[in-house]
């Protein structure tokens, strides 16, 4: 059974590959984990991310964006401390901005899953890439959503984490044309 390159080596990675990357998310605390998640990795490995997201949910509330709005000083401080986690300063203070920023989309369009999957009317592009090296690292679709939750307070979502969400969520299909997963999704 052959796969993306890009998970080979690790189990986690694999179940990861193999269960959640290029799935269509709708739920909004999922959309909103992924979204924290993917800012998290800014500098780092994605393994490194899936191995501390066991953490992350325990120490961010199982991502409740509702509860992640109201985080006083202290408890960004016991964050900070917090050993299982990416104790990166504006990474976990942006976790709070971006909870409220959400929330505010929430309120604009019912959901952030229409506010999202809007950016590509609702549908998963597939594309067909014979080799890893030829999947961009950013689109003109990455390059609005980047300038649009910018503009909407986000932090953390340079166009590049963007296109890197969208694949998680599944709004693309860049899985490989060779690996098993690419057609599974598609159908």
């Amino acid at each position: 059974m052959n796969r993306c390159e890009w998970c080979l080596g690790d189990p986690l990675y694999i179940k990861y590959h193999d269960k959640e990357w290029g799935v269509a998310v709708h739920s909004d605390r999922k959309l909103f984990e992924f979204l924290i998640l993917e800012g998290a990795q800014a500098g780092l490995s994605w393994i490194t991310v899936l191995k501390k997201r066991p953490a992350y949910r325990k120490a961010f509330d199982n991502f409740d964006f509702n509860k992640i709005a109201k985080y006083k000083e202290s408890k960004i401080q016991s964050l900070l401390n917090n050993p299982g986690i990416i104790r990166n300063k504006l990474k976990i203070r942006g976790t709070v901005k971006n909870a409220r920023a959400f929330i505010n989309i929430r309120k604009e369009f019912g959901t952030f899953n229409k506010y999202i999957w809007q950016f590509t009317d609702g549908k998963t592009i597939h594309n067909a890439w014979s080799k890893l090296k030829h999947i961009p690292a950013k689109t003109d679709i990455s390059d609005q959503i980047s300038k649009d939750l910018k503009k909407r307070g986000f932090t953390f979502v340079g166009s590049t984490i963007c296109y890197a969400y969208m694949q998680a969520i599944g709004m693309v299909n860049d899985h490989t044309i060779d690996c098993y997963r690419y057609k599974q999704l598609k159908t």
